[in-house]
């Protein structure tokens, strides 16, 4: 197992990969089951394989300088989510993120 996790982490180019990228280098197919506004800019996520995660959007949606993105710092519409398809929904994908980021609580 160890000399699968290291050729997983380098991949042959020496990138160190994350938590979540070696899980789905294994195979691992990981969606959003359930997703809860907690606060603010805050999301509890929680995925297919048991793992939850709390999410704060803040940060990009601050230093995002896209007028389409910017309107999501009124908190009523950043509440308008939906999850669909295993995946982070918002008014025709206006908001997108990748699974592993989301899984790692980082975007």
């Amino acid at each position: 197992m160890d000399r699968l996790l290291c050729n997983a982490q380098t991949g042959g180019s020496g990138k160190n990969y994350t938590e979540a990228e070696l899980k789905l280098t294994e195979g691992m197919v990981v969606n959003i089951e359930y997703a809860e506004y907690v606060e603010s800019y805050k999301l509890n996520l929680r995925f297919s394989d048991g793992t939850e995660r709390t999410v704060d959007f803040s940060g990009f949606l601050s230093s995002s300088l896209n007028p389409m993105i910017k309107k999501y710092l009124n908190t009523k519409k950043f509440r308008e989510f939906t999850v669909e398809y295993g995946d982070l929904f918002w008014n025709d994908y206006d908001l997108c993120f990748p699974i592993a980021d989301l899984y790692e609580g980082r975007i």
